[in-house]
């Protein structure tokens, strides 16, 4: 399915197949057809009233213009779709039309529906993270070495390492990617619960329906029917919601990187991907705004989904109405994130010689806090702290570097050794080496997986 213009930078085409009309409207119908399959074999209603209701639920032979309209009358989509399905199952089979959605409620629909949808969208999800890992992996061993200016507050602080950055982000994606694979384990529940949650109209043959209705469809029983109770599907959620501030933050780190000013990393370009309608010397950080834009959106939307939790009683009122289009921008939103930096991994240019050039920039400032500890031993840690803060004053450095101002401080000048050591950024990287291998070789737990 094309992606409609105005969601174009809010979604992919392979997650607006998956919510397109066609797509929730076959969702519901696999609903229908499982449970008549289901109450057939249990012998509740007849096998040629099964056969019927199958041969009537192919999601393009129904008018999804006329269902949403009349969706805006009912308000949910189940009574139409019903209503639409037994029309046509009377014109092949009277008699069978009377057994569509036999015991179910609307939704029971609706909610198996979306569960249905969030599996499919999930597996692309997965794909495009297994993608960002497999490309930030190699990129954190190859520049384990790499040194690079810290930044906090923006400011030039220690130096780290290329490594431990691509490690970082690596670190996070992948806990993202576990924690959305347990949030969507745990959420993919059948939902069957008839119109008060008892399935009374089923007798005591409701539970086995279930039973086999959950494994025709392919997702778990949950221990009772959740119409009111939405916290699985708030996990998947929340898990969206945190992976894409997580990918949001990534973006912000290659997007800053990529300032002119700075220079030391650059997103792929090429086919149209960051120019300019008007300065045709710019590559914008094109994938990074997308994800910047989604990990902006999410938020608010992850908030709204967790205000609809409070439900009234046995059905809600507005609360589960509102879902559907939170649940799908919440998922597409995320899916872009995760679809524009798999790109953005895959294809990063990384500029060792400019970092080299901004470490030199800061002429060794960035090792005042090491020239204090060093010097602490002779004047206390307080008064080495304020010994350098004022040699490193902007008008006092006058272009000088840091080893050549600490002449301003006596118990410095005749320290050769310590000035010496000041000139040497891969001298000061801790146990950089050692969080880049931790967070490069650390395995995500992965939930079994369902058959």
């Amino acid at each position: 399915m094309p992606v409609r213009l105005i969601e174009s930078l809010a979604t992919t085409e392979p997650l607006a197949d998956v919510f397109s009309d066609l797509s929730v409207l076959q969702a519901m119908l696999d609903f229908e057809v499982a449970l008549a399959r289901a109450e057939a074999e249990l012998g509740i209603i007849p096998q040629s009233a099964a056969r019927a209701i199958a041969r009537c639920s192919r999601a393009e032979e129904h008018d999804t213009a006329a269902l949403a309209r009349a969706t805006l009358r009912a308000g949910t989509p189940g009574i139409p779709v019903v209503k639409g399905l037994r029309k046509r199952v009377q014109q092949e089979d009277a008699g069978a039309s009377d057994f569509v959605h036999w015991g179910a409620t609307s939704q029971d629909v609706a909610d198996t529906a979306i569960v249905l949808l969030l599996k499919k969208a999930a597996a692309i999800l997965d794909a495009d993270l297994a993608r960002i890992e497999k490309a930030l992996r190699p990129l954190a061993a190859k520049y384990r070495n790499t040194v690079m200016l810290g930044r906090t507050l923006l400011q030039p602080a220690p130096p780290l390492t290329m490594g431990l950055k691509a490690a970082g982000w690596l670190a996070s994606v992948r806990r993202g990617r576990a924690r959305l694979a347990r949030a969507v384990s745990e959420g993919l529940l059948l939902q069957f619960g008839g119109a008060s949650g008892t399935l009374a109209t089923l007798g005591n043959r409701g539970p086995r329906v279930a039973e086999l209705l959950a494994k025709r469809l392919r997702l778990d029983l949950p221990e009772a029917p959740w119409h009111t109770y939405r916290d699985r599907i708030a996990e998947v959620v929340c898990a969206c919601g945190i992976l894409t501030g997580s990918l949001g933050k990534m973006a912000r780190d290659i997007s800053l990187l990529m300032q002119h000013e700075v220079g030391e990393v650059s997103e792929p370009g090429g086919d149209g991907r960051g120019g300019s309608s008007t300065m045709p010397q710019k590559r914008n950080p094109i994938a990074s705004a997308i994800a910047l834009a989604a990990a902006n959106r999410v938020p608010g939307l992850t908030a709204a989904f967790l205000s609809q939790m409070v439900q009234e009683h046995e059905r809600g009122v507005g609360g589960w109405h509102a879902e559907w289009p939170t649940i799908s921008e919440v998922i597409q939103s995320a899916g872009v994130a995760v679809a524009s930096m798999a790109e953005v991994a895959e294809g990063l240019s990384i500029s060792p010689a400019r970092m080299k050039d901004n470490l030199k920039s800061t002429q060794g400032t960035i090792f005042a806090e090491k020239a204090a500890l060093l010097l602490s031993a002779k004047l206390g840690r307080e008064a080495a702290h304020e010994a350098l803060e004022r040699a490193t004053d902007p008008k006092k450095m006058r272009g000088r570097t840091l080893a050549q101002a600490l002449a301003d401080i006596p118990e410095a000048q005749a320290d050769k050794k310590l000035r010496a050591s000041l000139e040497d950024p891969e001298a000061y990287l801790g146990a950089a080496q050692t969080f880049t291998r931790r967070l490069s070789s650390s395995t995500r737990a992965r939930p079994r997986g369902r058959k």
